[in-house]
């Protein structure tokens, strides 16, 4: 696994990564990293990687965009001094679109976006170990659909970031793609957006897939 003993992961995104995390620092005692992925995977470096120590800190805010990211990147992830940061923002940057239609001020079109994410990653490169880059995602397997077809242009957006600052990358809709071929939509998450437990861990074993987690680990 790519994390080292000692190091501290830093969370950034929006209310998949917020899950009702501790304000203002989400990190501490039970329930501080909040309800979703983060915990999820907090608990499973813990209990199979315990001898390393890994930190892990939970800075999401729900409703956020890359706007909101880029306002706060200095007090939330620089000053932070983190080993490593995860990224996954994007799902209200394109929802905005859909839901507020002509509240065109809400809106972060995919020019936007990219340039920003861009520069917060090679803003944040030579400080950190590793930047983990996670796409946002749309839990609807109509790939036709409109507002998945956006969320994929961002998705790729992410992916060229990704390689071109040899980012870690982590395709969260690919992910989702392969139970939605088994379940609906709705089993995953009421509003295609906010997931259930069981989305919520197919979001955890992606990520601990990405940095190379031992699943088959002996603490013996």
């Amino acid at each position: 696994m790519i994390l080292g003993k000692g190091e501290k992961l830093l969370f950034i995104g929006d209310s998949i990564t917020d899950c009702g995390r501790a304000k203002p620092e989400g990190e501490g005692g039970i329930g501080a990293l909040g309800t979703g992925y983060v915990a999820y995977v907090d608990g499973l470096l813990q209990a199979v990687y315990p001898e390393l120590g890994i930190r892990v800190v939970n800075k999401g805010i729900s409703g956020n965009t890359v706007r909101d990211l880029k306002a706060r990147w200095q007090e939330d992830v620089i000053a932070q001094k983190p080993d490593w940061v995860s990224i996954m923002i994007g799902i209200n940057d394109v929802w905005r679109q859909y839901d507020l239609p002509f509240i065109k001020e809400k809106h972060v079109y995919l020019d936007e976006y990219e340039e920003t994410l861009r520069s917060l990653v090679i803003e944040t490169k030579p400080l950190v170990t590793g930047i983990i880059l996670m796409t946002p995602f749309y839990i609807e397997g109509n790939e036709h659909d409109s507002m998945r077809r956006t969320m994929d242009q961002y998705g790729l957006a992410v992916k060229r970031i990704a390689e071109e600052t040899d980012s870690i990358f982590v395709d969260t809709q690919a992910a989702f793609n392969k139970v939605l071929k088994t379940l609906y939509p709705a089993a995953l998450a009421w509003d295609r957006v906010h997931p259930s437990v069981a989305g919520h861990m197919i979001l955890a074993r992606a990520f601990l897939n990405a940095i190379g987690f031992d699943w088959n680990k002996s603490n013996g």
